[in-house]
């Protein structure tokens, strides 16, 4: 969802792990040479939507890396199908309303550009949970922790599922501030 902490987490995750970090969004807008949100004012959503499966297609088939994906990228079922059988997805979840109090003020965001943006956010959970579920190997609780206890939590998930070797992995996340 938007708001999880989806890039953050990705980006100190590739950190601990020695990974490179790529952000689909960012491949997005340097693919199409401006603002995503820009894109969305011009084009709409389903011009966007073509580029991201696009992108995405290419970026599950590169190997080490972690990649953050835009919160929509499940919408299309070919995007589901190349993250679930390509890479090993973590769903940072989040309710609506934790997701509202992070983003209330956050004016990037197209889809929530709207009159009730916590309305928006509930809808787009409704939509999205049980894609982002289906999709996901791990579901980690995202409501209330810091970055540094989300990157812990992943990385325990990938430890005790045997994809991380543990020497590779530090001892102790560091525990500053997010």
């Amino acid at each position: 969802m938007p708001g999880s902490g989806k890039s953050t987490v990705a980006r100190h995750l590739a950190r601990q792990l020695g990974l490179d970090f790529v952000d689909s969004d960012t491949e997005i807008e340097r693919h199409i040479g401006m603002p995503i949100r820009a894109f969305f004012e011009a084009h709409g959503e389903a011009p966007f939507r073509d580029i991201e499966q696009e992108v995405i297609e290419v970026l599950t088939q590169r190997q080490g890396c972690v990649l953050a994906t835009g919160g929509g990228a499940v919408l299309r079922p070919s995007n589901r199908d190349a993250l679930h059988s390509r890479t090993h997805v973590v769903y940072l979840r989040s309710t609506a309303e934790d997701l509202f109090r992070r983003l209330r003020h956050d004016t990037q965001r197209p889809l929530l550009q709207v009159a009730d943006p916590l309305a928006r956010l509930r809808e787009l959970y409704r939509e999205r949970d049980p894609l982002y579920r289906r999709t996901a190997h791990f579901v980690v609780e995202a409501a209330r922790p810091s970055v540094h206890s989300l990157t812990g939590m992943v990385l325990m998930q990938l430890e005790l599922a045997g994809l991380v070797d543990p020497g590779h992995v530090p001892s102790s996340i560091d525990q500053g501030p997010a």
